[in-house]
């Protein structure tokens, strides 16, 4: 049995994620809601900020589906006894203790997501609780992209997934259902020692993913989707160049500026900011004709007289008090 045949006998583990769901079928508007100063620095500079998963908004985020996951994992009385002797369930808890490892003192600084909103092709308004959220308290903007326009580069470390949603409880669950199966896999496969590292790499991989594309389900009205780079897929650090940091309110924290131009073997060769960007929407507190007259001489003096076209105003009935 070579290495490949190991690792298709554990594609059932990535079986719940349906193929009419992912991002190359879908390829649906999404929306950035952030303030007028970021979209500023965005046109300036012709990139756009991604975030360590471990500074966002739902604390459990990432901590909890790898930590709870590894816990489970270590614990499995299923997956031990599917081991079938000591020394086999010792040697695959060592590679999945090595593959966590090297996650949380490695690969998690720098993981990194770019997090949007999904966005009606009518909706020339946004959602209230975004721009209350992510808005400048509707101050802000909404940058909405058009990613049919993004090709998909089957090696890319950019992977693109929608967020689900639910309770701990319910995460939790997803997590003992996912060991059942993988248990119940690892028991008739007779898989050999030595090789032991491909099953404990494929599990890890799949509770990685769990957790960095599921949230808390007090946040399913975002309807979120990421962009989430994976730095071991990144094997020649394209990207590693634009790793940098930030310093506000929460002191300083990495950052991936990701430079929105075509790279080799990774983006489309036209990949432009007027290509991808389908409206922006000024909030609904500062859509007056002349905040909207004042961004299309900003876009003029930015250099992106292509974008004014696209400039809309929210029509919400909603003015920020304080």
């Amino acid at each position: 049995m070579n290495d490949a045949e190991v690792s298709q006998l554990f594609l059932p583990i990535w079986a719940d994620l349906r193929p009419e769901d992912a991002f190359q079928n879908k390829k649906p508007l999404l929306a950035h809601y952030t303030t007028i100063q970021v979209l500023e620095k965005i046109l300036m500079n012709n990139e756009v900020w991604f975030s360590n998963p471990l500074f966002m908004n739902d604390m459990q985020e990432v901590r909890f589906g790898v930590n709870e996951g590894n816990a489970l994992v270590l614990n499995s009385q299923e997956i031990e006894k599917a081991c079938q002797t000591p020394e086999r369930a010792h040697a695959f808890k060592t590679n999945f203790t090595f593959y966590y490892d090297r996650f949380a003192n490695q690969h998690v600084l720098n993981t990194y997501v770019f997090c949007l909103s999904h966005h009606d092709k009518d909706d020339n308004d946004g959602l209230l609780s975004m721009w209350r959220g992510y808005g400048a308290n509707g101050n802000g903007v909404a940058i909405v992209f058009d990613t049919a326009q993004m090709d998909v580069v089957e090696q890319s470390p950019l992977i693109i997934a929608q967020v689900t949603y639910a309770t701990t409880e319910a995460r939790l669950d997803w997590l003992n259902k996912l060991l059942e199966t993988f248990a119940k896999i690892l028991s008739t496969s007779n898989i050999p020692i030595e090789k032991f590292y491909i099953p404990a790499h494929s599990l890890f991989e799949r509770i990685k993913a769990f957790a960095l594309f599921s949230k808390h389900h007090g946040f399913k009205e975002e309807a979120e989707w990421r962009v989430v780079y994976m730095p071991e897929r990144d094997t020649q650090n394209v990207l590693a160049p634009m790793f940098n940091y930030s310093i506000g309110s929460r002191g300083v924290e990495p950052k991936l500026r990701f430079k929105i131009l075509p790279i080799k073997g990774l983006t489309a060769d036209d990949l432009s900011l007027n290509k991808i960007i389908e409206r922006i929407i000024l909030g609904p507190s500062t859509s007056n004709p002349m905040a909207v007259a004042t961004i299309s001489r900003m876009l003029d003096i930015l250099n992106q007289p292509g974008l004014k076209p696209k400039l809309r105003g929210s029509t919400i009935p909603f003015r920020a008090i304080g």
